[in-house]
């Protein structure tokens, strides 16, 4: 059985989405936010204290992309894989990684001098707000075509990285400021019912605090 550990909306949920895509069995272990400090024997599983953090069996992983790219792959082809030698391989791994290094990690910093230490470094908060924005326009011109998904014409663990990147901006309340392509798709993904379905499992007051303040 797999095992995750996870925060409410936090970057596991990457994970948690791919998971209820496949259909795969899982336990799911919810933590308070941030767990290194509100849960800390967590180290003792993962030392580094951070999220997500999935177990199958012999391996251990902690990055929310390769996740999704080892969960659409260890089982071979999945819906939510494209394969060495499809015209879209190369833009699936980008898109794949483009989720989490380009679009989420601007947004750690907005979240962390805007939302958790407010009024330290409000300017740094607005230039890494515009940095995100900036590096969206990547995904603005990807759809501009009319296309429904960034890659070989359907839903793949790209939607789900670049997705988690777009939940997160709805989370920091900036995503008022999508264009209309980018909106559009963001309501796609949210109408996914894997997508619903993770939301509705990391569901549980009485274990996890949300990792964002409402």
């Amino acid at each position: 059985m797999i095992q995750l550990w996870h925060c409410q909306d936090a970057r596991s949920f990457r994970a948690l989405w791919a998971l209820e895509e496949l259909g795969l069995p899982y336990e799911l272990k919810l933590l308070p936010f941030p767990p290194r400090m509100r849960q800390p024997e967590y180290l003792e599983v993962n030392p580094l204290g951070t999220i997500p953090f999935l177990v199958d069996g012999e391996t251990r992983m902690s990055e929310s992309a390769a996740i999704a790219q080892y969960l659409a792959t260890r089982d071979g082809p999945t819906p939510l894989s494209i394969q060495p030698g499809e015209a879209d391989y190369g833009a699936w791994l980008n898109w794949l990684h483009l989720g989490e290094a380009t679009l989420t990690f601007p947004q750690t910093l907005v979240l962390r001098y805007r939302v958790f230490e407010p009024g330290r470094a409000e300017a740094a908060a607005d230039d890494y707000e515009r940095w995100f924005f900036a590096r969206l326009k990547a995904v603005d011109r990807a759809l501009a075509d009319g296309r429904d998904w960034l890659c070989a014409g359907r839903f793949t663990a790209a939607d789900i990285s670049v997705g988690y990147a777009l939940l997160l901006a709805r989370s920091l309340k900036i995503d008022d400021k999508f264009p209309p392509a980018v909106a559009a798709y963001w309501e796609r993904l949210r109408s996914r019912e894997g997508f619903k379905r993770a939301k509705a499992a990391q569901k549980d007051d009485s274990v996890a605090a949300p990792a964002f303040p409402t």
